[in-house]
C-alpha cells in the first residue's frame, strides 16, 4: 500500500502495447510506432504511441512547420546569421507586424511586415486543421465534443489577438508580434495605451478563471493521488458504481469546505473554468480600442475605479518623490 504514497509512480507495468479501440468512421489505421519512456512513466502512462496523423495532422504540422521556419529565418537574419548571437539574443528577437501606414492590407512588402502576415496565415491554417483533427478523432472514437470546444475557446483568443481585432481596427500594427520579450512588451504597452487593463472587467474574469482553474485542477489531482490506495484513479468505475475512494474523497471535502464535487462534476467545474479563461479574455481584448478607449475612465464612469474628487493622490505623489512626511 505504501507504493502509492508518493507523488511519483513507483511501479511501472510494461506489457504488449495497447493499440486502442477500433475507429468508428472507417479511417485508416494507426501507425504502430510504440515505445516506453521511463521518465514519463514516473508521472503517468509510460507507453508512447501508437501514432495517428491523417491528412489533417499532416497539413497542420506542415503549415505549422513553415510558420516556425519563417520566424526562425527572420530571427537569424536579424543577427546576421550568427548562431552564437541567435542563441544569445533569442529572447529579444521579434517578427513584428506591419506598421500603421499599411493599414490592414494583405499586400505588404516582406521586409516591412509581409513575413508576419504570411506567418500568421500559415499558423492559423495549422491551428484550424489541428482543431478539425481533434473533432474528427473524437468522433471516430465515439467521444463527446468537449475537447474540440475547449480548444476552440483557446483559438478564439488566438484569432482575436492576431486577426479579428486588427481587422476591426483596420491595422495590422495592432497584432501581437512573434517573439518572447516583444510579446510581453506588447502586453505592457497595450495596458498602458488603453488606460490599465486591470480595469477591464473581462480581464478580471479571465484572471479569476485562470487562478480558479489552477486551484481546481490541483485539488482534483491531489484528491485522486491521495485516493490511489483505494483505486481512486479508476474514476469511471467510481462514477458509475461509487466505491470507497469516492466516498472518502466526498467526505474529506465536506469536512474541509462544506460541500464536495462528485467524481464526474469536478471535471465539469474544471472544464468550464479553463474554457472561460480564454473566452472572457478574448472578449476583453476585443472590446479594447473598439468599444472602450480607456478602461480607467470607463471604470470611473461605472463606479469601478476611484474618481478624482474621491481620491487625492497628492500624498502618494509626495511620498514617491521623497517629500512625504
Amino acid at each position: 500500500m505504501a507504493t502509492y504514497q508518493n507523488i511519483f509512480t513507483q511501479v511501472q507495468v510494461k506489457a504488449a502495447p495497447e493499440m486502442g479501440v477500433p475507429h468508428l468512421d472507417g479511417s485508416e489505421g494507426r501507425l504502430p510506432f510504440t515505445g516506453y519512456s521511463y521518465w514519463m512513466g514516473k508521472i503517468g502512462q509510460a507507453q508512447l504511441g501508437p501514432i495517428y496523423l491523417g491528412w489533417l495532422g499532416v497539413i497542420s504540422l506542415a503549415f505549422g512547420g513553415m510558420a516556425l521556419f519563417i520566424i526562425g529565418m527572420n530571427f537569424a537574419a536579424q543577427v546576421n546569421w550568427s548562431p552564437q548571437a541567435f542563441m544569445r539574443e533569442f529572447f529579444w528577437l521579434s517578427l513584428d507586424p506591419p506598421g500603421p501606414e499599411y493599414g490592414f492590407s494583405p499586400f505588404v512588402p516582406l521586409e516591412k511586415g509581409g513575413w508576419f502576415i504570411m506567418t500568421g496565415a500559415f499558423l492559423t491554417i495549422s491551428v484550424l486543421c489541428w482543431w478539425a483533427r481533434t473533432y474528427y478523432r473524437a468522433k471516430a472514437l465515439g467521444m463527446g465534443m468537449h475537447i474540440p470546444w475547449a480548444f476552440a475557446s483557446a483559438i478564439w483568443l488566438f484569432l482575436v489577438l492576431g486577426f479579428i481585432r486588427p481587422m476591426l481596427l483596420g491595422s495590422w500594427a495592432e497584432a501581437v508580434p512573434y517573439g518572447i520579450f516583444s510579446h510581453l512588451d506588447w502586453t505592457n504597452n497595450f495596458s498602458l495605451v488603453y488606460g490599465n487593463l486591470f480595469y477591464n472587467p473581462f480581464h478580471a474574469l479571465s484572471i479569476v478563471f485562470l487562478y480558479g482553474s489552477a486551484l481546481l485542477f490541483a485539488m482534483h489531482g491531489a484528491t485522486i493521488l491521495a485516493l490511489g490506495r483505494y483505486g481512486g484513479e479508476r474514476e469511471i468505475e467510481q462514477i458509475t458504481d461509487r466505491g470507497t475512494a469516492a466516498e472518502r474523497g466526498a467526505l474529506y471535502w465536506r469536512w474541509v469546505m462544506g460541500f464536495n464535487a462528485s467524481f464526474e462534476s469536478i471535471h465539469r467545474w474544471a472544464w468550464w473554468f479553463a474554457v472561460l479563461v480564454t473566452l472572457t479574455g478574448g472578449i476583453g481584448i476585443l472590446l479594447t480600442g473598439t468599444v472602450v478607449d480607456n478602461w480607467y475612465i470607463w471604470a470611473q464612469e461605472h463606479y469601478y475605479a476611484p474618481t478624482g474628487e474621491n481620491y487625492d493622490v497628492s500624498d502618494a505623489v509626495a511620498g514617491a518623490s521623497g517629500q512625504g512626511k
